[in-house]
C-alpha cells in the first residue's frame, strides 16, 4: 500500500507543477497490453527504464554515427548520440515544464532501430530491401515486436509515437500535426534535440577528424549561434526554450532567425561532412557487407532466422531485422565467417 502511494504521489506532483500543456503520466493512453502499474514508477518512467534495460540500447554502443571505426577513443556512437539528445531535450522539457520522464524515454528509445554503420547503413539497406528502409520505422518495430524475445517492451501510446515521428531527415523540424509532428510536446523536444545534438557533434567530430575546419563553418552562423560546440548548444536551447514560451506552449518552435541558422548549418554538414565522412571505397565495402549478408539469409534462413522471425512476418523481414541489428563489429566478423576462407595453420 505504501508502494502504490509513491507512485500516486508522483503522478500528483505531475499534476501541481507540470505545465497545463505538459502529458501527464496518469493520463497517457495505455499501452497495448494492459497491466498492472508499477507500485514505484509512474507510466513514463517505467517505459524509460525499459528502453535503457534492453539488448537493443546496449548495441547502440557499437553502431556508427557518422565515421566509420574512428582511430581514437573520443568520437561519438549512436549511444553517445542517444545520451546526447536525451540530456537537451530534459533541458527543454524542465525549462518548459513538461514532463521530463516521457522526454527522456522517447530521446532514449528513438534510435534503437538504426543500422550498422550509421546513415550509409539505412541508405545500404534502403536500397536492397523491398519497400525500402527507415530507421525510424524500425525502432518502433524493435519496442513493439522484436525486444523481449518478440514480446516487445509493452510501452504507452505517447513514448512510441515520440519515437515513430522523431525523424527529419532534411526535412522540416516543425511541422503541422497531421504532417508527422509528434502529437505529444516532449515528443516535439525530442525532435528538434535530435537536430541540436547532431548538427553540434558531427561538427565536433568532423574537425576532429581534419575533414573540416572551425573556420569553414561560414561567419554568418557562427555570429548567429556561437564559435564553439557549447555556445552553438546554449544559443540553439536557449531560442527553443523563449520561441515555444512566447508562443504560450502551443508547439515547440524556434524563431525564424536561429531555425534557418540551424538549417543552413545542417545544409553545410550534409555537404562537406556526411558525403565525405566515409571514403568511396570504405562506403563500397559497407555496401557489398550488408548486401552479401542479407541475400545470404535469405538463401539461408534456417541458419539464422529461425529465434528472429515473429508469427506473420516474411523472411524478408526477418533478415532486415537481423541486419538492422547487427553492431559494425558484429557485421565485420559475420562476413569474414561466411565469406572469407579460414586460413589453416
Amino acid at each position: 500500500m505504501i508502494q502504490a502511494q509513491i507512485r500516486q504521489l508522483m503522478e500528483e506532483r505531475e499534476s501541481q507543477t507540470l505545465s497545463p500543456h505538459a502529458a501527464l503520466s496518469s493520463q497517457t493512453r495505455r499501452r497495448e497490453c494492459e497491466e498492472p502499474p508499477c507500485p514505484i514508477r509512474t507510466a513514463f518512467q517505467r517505459d524509460r527504464d525499459r528502453i535503457l534495460h534492453s539488448k537493443s540500447f546496449r548495441r547502440l554502443k557499437h553502431k556508427t554515427q557518422v565515421f566509420l571505426s574512428p582511430e581514437g577513443d573520443h568520437y561519438r556512437t549512436r549511444l553517445t548520440h542517444t545520451l546526447e539528445v536525451s540530456q537537451i531535450a530534459r533541458t527543454i522539457s524542465r525549462a518548459l515544464k513538461l514532463n521530463e520522464d516521457l522526454t527522456e524515454a522517447i530521446g532514449l528509445g528513438h534510435d534503437l532501430g538504426h543500422t550498422p554503420f550509421g546513415h550509409a547503413g539505412e541508405a545500404i539497406l534502403n536500397e536492397i530491401v523491398p519497400g525500402g528502409f527507415r530507421h525510424y520505422e524500425q525502432s518502433l518495430r524493435v519496442v513493439e515486436k522484436l525486444e523481449s524475445e518478440g514480446k516487445g517492451l509493452n510501452l504507452t501510446w505517447e513514448v512510441r509515437d515520440g519515437i515513430l515521428k522523431h525523424s527529419k531527415g532534411t526535412g522540416a523540424v516543425f511541422t503541422k500535426q497531421d504532417m508527422g509532428r509528434p502529437a505529444t510536446l516532449e515528443g516535439q523536444v525530442v525532435r528538434v534535440s535530435d537536430i541540436i545534438a547532431y548538427v553540434n557533434h558531427d561538427i565536433d567530430d568532423a574537425i576532429r577528424s581534419g575533414l573540416i575546419e572551425a573556420s569553414d563553418i561560414p561567419k554568418s552562423l557562427t555570429e548567429i549561434l556561437g564559435d564553439s560546440h557549447s555556445r552553438r548548444i546554449n544559443s540553439l536551447v536557449s531560442d527553443v526554450i523563449h520561441a515555444s514560451l512566447d508562443g504560450n506552449l502551443e508547439a515547440i518552435t524556434m524563431s525564424p532567425k536561429v531555425l534557418q541558422a540551424m538549417l543552413e548549418l545542417r545544409q553545410f554538414l550534409y555537404r562537406l561532412v556526411y558525403a565525405l565522412s566515409i571514403p568511396k571505397q570504405e562506403l563500397f565495402k559497407a555496401k557489398k557487407m550488408l548486401n552479401d549478408i542479407y541475400h545470404h539469409l535469405l538463401e539461408n534462413p534456417e541458419n539464422f532466422l529461425a529465434k528472429f522471425r515473429r508469427e506473420g512476418d516474411s523472411i524478408e523481414q526477418a533478415a532486415t531485422d537481423f541486419v538492422a541489428g547487427m553492431t559494425d563489429r558484429f557485421a565485420i566478423n559475420l562476413y569474414g565467417q561466411l565469406f572469407l576462407p579460414k586460413i589453416q595453420v
